[in-house]
C-alpha cells in the first residue's frame, strides 16, 4: 500500500468507467430491486461530486466520491474497492481522504446511505470505525429496510 496514490478524478479514463459499470452491475446483482442507489458514470459528473480513484501505478484499486448536500453537509457515495485488492485497507484510506476533504470544506456532517444486507457487513463495520453512527434517512432518501443510513460529525479546523 505504500505506492498508493488517491487522486481526483476526471472520470474520462476506460478504467474508472469500467470500474463504475462493475460497481452498478454487482449492486443490481446483490442488491433487492429499488433499493439501489448507486449512481452512474453520469451522475457522478455532476458539479457538486467529486470523486476519487486509489491507483497504485497504473492499476485501479478503488474510488469514492463525496457529494455536497448543502455548504455544510455531504454525502459519501460510491465507495468501491476492486476485488483483488479488498481487505488491504484501500476503502480506509480512500475514506480518510473523503473525510479530510469533506473537513476542508468546513462541513459539518459528513452522511451515507449503504446496504442492509449481509453482504454490507464490512462496509458498515468500516463506517462505525471511522466514526459513523446510525441515523434516519437524510437528503430525498425515504425509509427502506434495504437501506442504512449513517452519519458522522466533523470537527473542523475553519
Amino acid at each position: 500500500m505504500s505506492r498508493l496514490q488517491i487522486r481526483q478524478d476526471d472520470l474520462t479514463g476506460k478504467k474508472i468507467a469500467d470500474f463504475i459499470q462493475e460497481h452498478l452491475q454487482s449492486m443490481h446483482e446483490i442488491t433487492p430491486p429499488g433499493s439501489v442507489h448507486a449512481y452512474d458514470l453520469e451522475a457522478l459528473r455532476s458539479p457538486n461530486i467529486i470523486l476519487f480513484s486509489a491507483w497504485e501505478g497504473d492499476e485501479l484499486l478503488g474510488c469514492g466520491a463525496l457529494k455536497e448536500l448543502s455548504s455544510k453537509s455531504g454525502e459519501v457515495k460510491s465507495m468501491r474497492t476492486a476485488k483483488a485488492h479488498r481487505r488491504r485497507g484501500v476503502a480506509s484510506k480512500i475514506l480518510e481522504h473523503i473525510i479530510k476533504e469533506a473537513e476542508q470544506r468546513g462541513y459539518d456532517r459528513l452522511n451515507l446511505e449503504t446496504g442492509a444486507i449481509p453482504e454490507f457487513a464490512l462496509a458498515r463495520a468500516l463506517y462505525t470505525r471511522y466514526g459513523f453512527e446510525y441515523c434516519g434517512p437524510f437528503a430525498d432518501y425515504i425509509d427502506n429496510p434495504n437501506s442504512v443510513f449513517m452519519t458522522k460529525r466533523l470537527f473542523n479546523r475553519t
